[in-house]
Formats: structure tokens, sequence, C-alpha cells
């Protein structure tokens, strides 16, 4: 009699669960749980294989891998433009922070005029175990500015005659990119040429406003790059593509000065 009542009380334990089941605490209703993560999904987690360069500026705390990310996509759109670096250092910044115009300005001043890491550009140095998401706005505001900053002196490569020869490393997440820049006369011809140590397999891609040229190279190769200077496009712009490692390709501007 008494195995019969507990099978009983067991059926019905078990038809209850299975029509109330129990909850998570964090669950205020039944939730339907995928058995594994679709693949499609993985795809859309970026890849920032450039992002690592940060540990190379010179900032009082890092910025979060998003914020840098942000700061250094505006940067290559604006590093061929005229405008001044003041000017270019606002456009970078102002979208993060778009009620606050007036104060990026100011601080974009202050950065020009300052060392990096001047207690003056930031009002209140944040202290070197502070989030960037901790300190108060206007800090923010100077950090993301002297990021920029340095950001666009690192991605522009200034070359003429009295400095002919260039070179430029760019931290990856497989190792270091190294490019080398030339500039030299070959008879009556300018000649800029570029020269890659790629840490994996790449695309490089030099060009101005009417003329290109590209190579593709493995990860032993160094692909070099020459093309005839025109006096009237004193800006190229280098174009560094690793499929393997992101999906964005890393933009140089290359200035010659004939």
């Amino acid at each position: 009699m008494q195995e019969r009542f507990q099978a009983i009380l067991k059926r019905r334990l078990q038809d209850q669960v299975e029509k109330n089941p129990p909850l998570f605490p964090w669950e205020t209703q039944s939730v339907e749980y995928p058995d594994c993560v679709e693949e499609q999904s993985l795809g859309l987690v970026p890849v920032w294989g450039w992002t690592v360069h940060q540990s190379k500026l010179n900032l009082p705390i890092p910025l979060p891998e998003k914020v840098f990310w942000q700061l250094l996509e505006k940067c290559q759109v604006l590093l061929t433009s005229s405008v001044p670096l003041g000017a270019k250092l606002v456009q970078v910044v102002e979208s993060m922070f778009p009620t606050d115009t007036q104060a990026i300005n100011d601080l974009a001043g202050l950065v020009l005029r300052s060392s990096y890491r001047s207690a003056d550009t930031l009002t209140a140095t944040p202290d070197v175990e502070s989030d960037y998401f901790d300190l108060l706005p206007r800090q923010q505001m100077a950090l993301s500015l002297m990021a920029a900053k340095q950001l666009l002196e690192n991605l522009t490569l200034p070359i003429s005659f009295t400095q002919p020869l260039l070179e430029r490393q760019w931290l990856t997440t497989v190792g270091t990119l190294s490019i080398r820049v030339e500039l030299r006369n070959s008879g009556k011809f300018t000649i800029l040429t570029v020269q890659g140590e790629l840490p994996t397999p790449g695309i490089l891609q030099l060009q101005s406003s009417n003329t290109q040229d590209m190579v593709k190279s493995g990860t032993s190769e160094i692909p070099v790059i020459e093309l005839k200077i025109d006096k009237s496009q004193p800006t190229y712009t280098l174009a560094i593509e690793f499929p393997e490692l992101d999906q964005q390709p890393l933009l140089l501007a290359i200035q010659v000065k004939i």
C-alpha cells in the first residue's frame, strides 16, 4: 500500500513539474534556452586586431577597447582632411559627447598646447587605478582627445628629401607590423617606395586620387610598392589589410613634401 501511495505521489509531482516547471532565481517566467550558440551569432562578435597598439600610447589610464576602436575609426576617416589638427581632434571626439561641443573645443586647445600627461590638460588627473567610465565627463573628453592626437600622429608619415626615410611600427594581436617608407630621385622621376614586414599574410595598397598600386604577401615575404610621385598629389593613402586578423584595414597617410 505504501509503495502504491509513493508511486501516485511521484506521478502527481512529475505532472505538476511538467505543467509548471520551476524557475531560476533570475527568471520571472519560463524561458526556452538553445542547446548551443548558432554559428551565425558568433560571426557578429567584432574582431579588433589593431587595438592592442593602445599599449604604445602615452595615456594616464587605458581606454576601453570599444572606445579606442571608435577613436581609431574616426581618426582614419579624417587622416587626409586638410582641416587643422585642432579641428580634427574636435571632429573625432564630438560624436561621443554630442551635447558638450564647447567644452571639447576648449579642451582640444589645451591638449594641443600641453604635454600628454599634463595635469592641466585633464583639470584633475585621473588616478592610475581609475576606470574610464568612472571619470568625470570632462576627464573622459580630455583623455579621448589625448588619444586622438597621438593616433593621428601615429597614422601620419611625413616624408621629404630632408627626411627621405621613415619607419613606423603598429602592434597587432599576432605581432608587430613594420612599414618603411622611402623617397628618392630616379632620373627625372621622384619615386615613393613602401616596404612592409607583416606578421601575417596581408595586402598593401598605396593610392592617391589618380593612381594606385597593390601587392599581396605571405608571412615570410616582404612586399614592396613603388609609385612615381605626382607633385600635384602630396598625400598618399596606404591601406594594410590582414583578412585573418581584422575585418577593417589599417589606413596610414603618407604626406610627401618635395
